[in-house]
């Protein structure tokens, strides 16, 4: 009786997994395409999302949707992938603040942004100059098209500072496209 139980609750587990990935993998994969800008870093921790979900499940206690729990572990890994390369960038283990450092992707072009326009190729680069809490609300709330409220619970934060990080993220964009705009108009000039 062990074993049938056992295999069911295996088949259980499975089937719950396939349904999240069937579900969510094209979301939670260009979001991590948006965050690392490199479509095979971005597949490769796509698959570190799905095996800490199938760890993870069990302890899954519904708290959240399903579908923020998962972006809260795909912010998670990207971070995780972030710190990695700042230390090997800076051979230091310093600590890594995420939210106040820039989450600098070390791929600069990926082949997947060559068909956005150059509006949108100019954002991604500013982007990347904000700090890393302006660049994960702006791509989950403008790029991915999540809620503040949905926002808020991936980053474990309150709605008020998702929308306050958001309206600071805005405002340093424009004034970097600004800034950006300014010099391309006197270089053109």
């Amino acid at each position: 009786a062990t074993n049938i139980m056992r295999t069911e609750v295996e088949w259980m587990k499975e089937s719950i997994f396939h349904r999240l990935y069937d579900e969510y993998h094209q979301d939670v994969f260009r979001f991590l395409v948006y965050l690392v800008k490199n479509r095979t870093v971005a597949e490769d921790l796509s698959h570190e999302v799905y095996v800490r979900v199938l760890k993870a499940y069990e302890r899954f206690e519904s708290k959240s949707s399903e579908k923020t729990w998962l972006f809260s572990i795909a912010k998670n890994v990207a971070i995780d992938y972030f710190r990695k390369a700042n230390v090997r960038q800076r051979h230091t283990f310093d600590a890594f603040d995420w939210e106040q450092e820039q989450l600098i992707s070390p791929t600069k072009s990926p082949e997947h942004f060559v068909e956005l326009s150059d509006e949108m190729k100019r954002l991604l680069a500013v982007l990347e100059q904000c700090t890393g809490d302006q660049k994960m609300v702006i791509v989950m709330r403008y790029f991915q098209e999540l809620s503040v409220a949905e926002t808020a619970d991936i980053l474990g934060w309150t709605e008020g500072k998702v929308k306050t990080t958001q309206h600071r993220a805005i405002k340093a964009l424009r004034e970097k496209l600004n800034k950006l705009e300014q010099g391309r108009i006197r270089y053109e000039g």
